[in-house]
């Protein structure tokens, strides 16, 4: 006899589930049915978080009584629904034990199979068994001995729910994936636009995608959780989660911490990422966690060598150190590079060090877990394609070595996140030298004042005056702070800085071209009164000279006279067309 959907109110967003049933040479064996579901019979053990059921497709809302109204059904497993692609048109499906080959089957009112589970194996033994685990797992096993051998499960195949034990990820041997897949929409549980995955390209990361694009990523798996999961592992009573990546598999699964707790993720219809919980039966749902939680969770905000945060509630990008914007209105165009890097001319390119960020999308990495810090960097320094390394493990002072290749894409600000550290590919000590001898040489009241310096292993660093009103395109480019910036003030900060030009070109003892002039070089003090900062890439001339030729063009696009773009024709013209770049922006 087949197992039978039995109706009956349906009441919890929780599914519902059988406990056990077997099926012989003979048949199937039927228990009584569920209370409170929409049940299938077998009922053992005293289950009563997890059941089987035939669920309508308004499957979150309580569904209709009524026959024949054009509603779908399907399969409710719980974390999955079986036939949510083929669902049934009314509530008198059979859902079968076959001993040969060892299967379940899900058939219409007119016997026609339209789901059946697959077999890992060739049943053995004249019993076959379907029964519901403690986990919530679904299974079809037979006589054969031994803990998790079964003939198939319904947690390798999830719907929009990961539950404590499922496993998101892949298996290398079988070719497997598990991953998460949205419902079309709350009140129909066919497969949406979103899926999530454990992503095995390069080194382990979770994505959110829509169709075949990246909305959302996790970062990487950094020993202790994923880089850009909240951090909050001190405090959170819930579940703990883990990251297993060997030969045979790759996947991320959580565990309760608190049996009285109940946990589930989900994948809503819109790509959201939820996890909601409760404790007992008696109490509703919560909304424990939301991701993407802001803006700067958006795959890719800033683009390429572009950091995001939020500042203000709304989301702001800044390039990496020594890069520059391609569009500082298309942000989403990502960042250059200032100084070409000199790696295959032998040069002395160093690395800079960026501490409390989401480390960048690892699809075009490189691991290796028994490296060295010191070993990772000069594993980096010796591939002129390697932009950027960092510790495998955070745990214990580090260990392991990650690298990246390309750019480095999807970054964000993170406070509090101690130990995450990222060494990107920086301007050498001849840049830096060049920088502090500029500076050193040159006094003027809009030019800022360098206090120091210091060189210390690895790390450089310039210390300037304070600037409390920071850089000027942090007000050109913000819609809010740009209306503080009246035509008086404007007048007054071009005119500093054409008195600033105009020293650096005629009035001091070395005539020198910046280069690179831009707002996010001019620094604005208490008053408000420019200064124009970062020598980097700034050449010193005679007195006699006005101009130059290079063969390699450095500063940032948009900002470049037509001549120095092109033909690499520099001179004292090349800082005035910079200026008047960002005045007619």
């Amino acid at each position: 006899m087949p197992l039978q959907c039995l109706s009956s109110d349906m009441h919890e967003a929780i599914l519902d589930f059988v406990d056990t049933a077997a099926a012989t040479a003979a048949g199937t064996e039927e228990g009584p049915p569920l209370r409170g579901g929409w049940g299938l019979g077998g009922w053992a053990k005293g289950m009563e978080d997890w059941a089987v059921g035939a669920v309508l497709g308004a499957g979150r809302r309580r569904p209709s009584l009524e026959e024949g109204d054009g509603r779908a059904w399907s399969l409710g497993l719980g974390d999955s629904r079986a036939n949510k692609k083929t669902p049934l048109t009314d509530i008198s499906g059979e859902l079968k034990l076959i001993s040969d080959p060892g299967i379940l089957v899900l058939a219409n009112h007119s016997g026609n199979i339209i789901w059946s589970t697959n077999t890992s194996r060739p049943a053995q033994g004249p019993v076959l068994v379907a029964q519901l685990l403690d986990t919530g797992n679904l299974v079809v096993k037979d006589t054969r001995p031994g803990d998790g051998n079964f003939l198939w499960q319904s947690f390798d195949y999830p719907s929009d729910t990961l539950l404590p034990g499922m496993k998101l990820g892949k298996n290398f041997e079988t070719g497997l994936e598990s991953y998460l897949s949205s419902w079309k929409s709350n009140d129909d549980p066919s497969p949406g636009d979103f899926t999530y995955h454990c992503d095995p390209s390069g080194y382990p990361q979770n994505v959110i995608r829509k169709g075949s694009v990246e909305q959302y990523r996790t970062g990487p798996w950094n020993g202790v959780r994923f880089s850009a999961a909240p951090n909050f592992t001190s405090n959170n009573i819930i579940y703990k989660y883990r990251l297993v990546f060997n030969d045979k598999e790759v996947y991320y699964t959580y565990d309760l911490l608190n049996n009285t707790v109940i946990s589930r993720l989900i994948l809503s219809p819109n790509g959201a990422l939820q996890r909601w919980w409760r404790v007992g039966q008696s109490q509703g749902w919560a909304l424990y966690m939301t991701t993407p939680m802001d803006d700067c969770d958006t795959y890719s905000q800033c683009g390429g060598y572009g950091t995001c945060t939020i500042g203000g509630g709304s989301p702001q990008c800044r390039c990496l150190n020594k890069f520059a914007p391609k569009d500082s209105n298309a942000w989403a165009n990502g960042c250059v590079r200032k100084t070409p890097l000199d790696c295959y001319n032998n040069g002395s390119d160093g690395f800079l060090k960026y501490s409390d960020v989401k480390w960048p999308d690892t699809r075009n990495s490189r691991f290796n877990v028994s490296m060295s810090l010191e070993e990772c960097q000069k594993a980096c320094s010796n591939n002129c394609s390697c932009m950027a390394y960092a510790n495998l493990d955070i745990r214990d002072g580090g260990s392991g070595c990650l690298l990246w290749f390309g750019d480095l894409i999807d970054i964000r600000d993170f406070p509090d996140r101690a130990g995450e550290d990222i060494y990107t590919s920086r301007q050498g000590p001849v840049e830096f030298k060049n920088e502090v001898i500029c500076i050193a040489k040159l006094q003027h009241r809009n030019l800022v004042k360098l206090l120091g310096c210091c060189i210390q292993g690895k790390e450089k660093m310039l210390i300037y005056e304070y600037m409390p009103n920071k850089s000027l395109d942090s007000f050109i480019f913000d819609e809010m702070r740009s209306m503080l910036l009246d035509w008086p003030k404007r007048f007054h900060i071009i005119n500093g800085i054409a008195r600033g030009l105009l020293y650096l070109h005629q009035d001091s003892r070395l005539r020198i071209i910046h280069r690179d002039l831009k707002a996010s070089n001019i620094l604005l003090d208490s008053n408000m009164d420019p200064k124009i900062s970062d020598f980097g890439l700034a050449r010193c001339f005679a007195e006699s000279e006005t101009g130059a030729n290079t063969n390699r063009v450095v500063g940032t696009y948009g900002y470049m006279s037509p001549e120095y773009a092109v033909d690499g024709l520099f001179s004292l013209w090349c800082d005035g067309a910079g200026n008047s770049q960002w005045e007619e922006k």
